[in-house]
């Protein structure tokens, strides 16, 4: 059975969910917990899947330069070009920013490009939007 670890990060960014029904159609923001849940077939000499100061190096330090106090944006959503326009920390991402999207973007699109060579794999991500409400995907 495979080995796996959880480190939790939390960042603070704006998002709106392009084409909600209520409140969350409009510019909001959370204070984000991200747990990252990594697997490896075996440990390390040390006994580890992996020093958990390289995840923090590597995941935790990709949310902090990407997406920490930014506003994501869906680049297809019609108010991103004037948003830009006044903001330039504004990130456009290829996804519907739900809790959803962002656990399912980070599994399969950021964790294989920067865990590659390493070892070890980004199998599951949790955002935590709130206290009460939370989102997991599963590779």
């Amino acid at each position: 059975m495979p080995f796996q670890i959880t480190r939790k990060h939390e960042i603070h960014c704006g998002h709106r969910v392009c084409g909600h029904e209520g409140q969350c159609g409009n510019l909001h923001g959370h204070a984000y917990v991200i747990h990252f849940t990594c697997e490896a077939d075996s440990l390390d000499p040390l006994g580890r899947v992996i020093d958990f100061s390289v995840i923090k190096s590597l995941l935790c330090q990709w949310l902090e330069n990407n997406w920490d106090h930014r506003m994501l944006i869906w680049e297809q959503d019609p108010i991103l070009d004037g948003l830009q326009a006044i903001d330039p920390s504004v990130v456009a991402v290829p996804f519907n920013p739900t809790a959803e999207n962002i656990a399912a973007h980070l599994v399969t699109r950021v964790g294989p490009n920067l865990l590659a060579g390493t070892g070890v794999q980004l199998i599951r991500v949790r955002v935590d939007e709130t206290s009460k409400c939370s989102a997991t995907f599963h590779a």
